[in-house]
């Protein structure tokens, strides 16, 4: 006898339902509290039912984890599934209606339709979600940077025009620039050029020494030489200078947390089988790898090529009927933005280092020279990285199964 045990999870409790085959109720929709008391309530009454017993809930953002994590330490059959499949599926009915107790109901429907393709939780999972977690905060960490280097920026330019483009030294690994430093030391243009060339020469070598920076002989003389020539809005004042370093300040505590959680991220990651086989394809680096690996998970999970181009939502799908063909369908877009986003970065440093060995880029380029728009091509390449990942990944991690094949 089979047990589908369908939770809903939502903050702070879940909806739990229980059926057989044939959709006999078991378990009429009941709420269970995510304390520690509670879900262990709920592990024994699943442990108490006759038969073969599969739990499914929806991996919707946290609110399932203490569910899942309670549910899996104890030794249950527990599986997340992609939300989107269980809207899609067994919906059998013309009336429009959404509550917990009929979502949990969807997902115990969805257990029984789905019983032998069900993926249990594992431990490994658990790496891969402080991973996609982490590269949550990265976006979020992200988004901040950029607001904050615009401020930055837009302050500057009433004061020192034009100042973050005198550098182009690659950011520290503490998050640093070398022109958020030298806006620090040199906020205003009056600085640099009413000092004089020599004053200013060695103000300058005096900050290179400070910051650990190399001092380049002849960039004092052009620093200097290009200040004469800049108009300040501002004036030379406290105010300006105390807003700008409190901005620059800003700047890099959030820059050192977006560095902290990417090395983080890199050091996690390698903890993964895939690592190495991902970071050795191209447009890949410690950045997009990591990043990569934890949107796309356990690639195993993915029955074929055609399943991850669609959880990334750069499938253009079909649209056919009768003799009606379309010859050019939009993208989905209905997976993972953040993957998206993530793939997009991946082309444009491919289309950057234009690496002529690597098949992604030469199908990017060809698109590109028939003339199709811009996120045609892009969105393409996109589908072709992908199905080169899958692949690549699969035949990797089947070599580790069967080392002697």
């Amino acid at each position: 006898m089979y047990n589908a045990v369908g939770i809903d999870a939502s903050k702070g409790k879940s909806t739990v339902t229980v059926l057989q085959p044939g959709g006999k109720v078991i378990r009429k929709p009941f709420d269970v509290s995510h304390s520690l008391s509670e879900l262990k309530r709920l592990a024994d009454y699943i442990f108490s039912l006759d038969g073969d017993t599969k739990v499914v809930m929806e991996s919707t953002a946290r609110y399932h984890e203490p569910v899942l994590r309670t549910l899996s330490e104890r030794g249950i059959f527990v599986s997340a599934v992609n939300p989107h499949l269980i809207k899609n599926s067994g919906n059998n009915t013309l009336r429009k209606a959404k509550s917990d107790p009929i979502d949990s109901r969807k997902c115990a429907r969805y257990t029984l339709d789905n019983w032998a393709d069900l993926r249990q939780y594992s431990s490994m999972d658990t790496t891969r979600e402080l991973l996609k977690t982490l590269n949550s905060q990265m976006s979020f960490f992200t988004k901040q940077k950029v607001a904050a280097k615009n401020n930055l920026i837009s302050l500057l330019d009433m004061t020192y025009p034009g100042v973050n483009n005198l550098f182009d030294s690659q950011t520290r690994s503490d998050g640093s620039e070398k022109w958020v430093d030298y806006a620090a030391s040199f906020w205003h243009v009056d600085c640099v050029r009413k000092i004089g060339l020599n004053s200013f020469t060695e103000r300058y070598r005096a900050f290179c020494k400070r910051h650990g920076y190399c001092f380049q002989e002849g960039k004092p003389e052009k620093l200097f030489n290009a200040s004469l020539d800049l108009v300040a809005v501002f004036p030379k004042e406290k105010a300006y200078k105390d807003m700008i370093r409190m901005s620059i300040k800003q700047l890099n505590v959030i820059s050192a947390n977006v560095e902290h959680i990417r090395q983080e991220m890199d050091r996690l990651a390698s903890s993964l089988p895939e690592y190495n086989t991902v970071m050795g394809l191209k447009g890949v680096g410690p950045t997009f790898g990591p990043q990569l690996i934890a949107e796309i998970g356990d690639i195993t999970r993915f029955s074929h090529r055609e399943a991850l181009t669609a959880y990334a939502g750069v499938d253009s799908g079909v649209n056919e009927s009768g003799s009606f063909k379309s010859k050019s369908n939009s993208a989905s877009k209905c997976g993972s933005s953040r993957l998206r986003k993530t793939l997009y970065l991946i082309m444009v440093s491919l289309l950057q280092t234009k690496p002529l060995d690597d098949p992604v880029y030469r199908f990017l380029d060809k698109k590109r020279m028939e003339g199709k728009p811009y996120h045609v091509y892009m969105t393409a390449g996109a589908n072709k990285f992908l199905r080169i990942y899958y692949g690549t990944v699969k035949a990797y991690l089947r070599s580790l199964e069967n080392p002697e094949s």
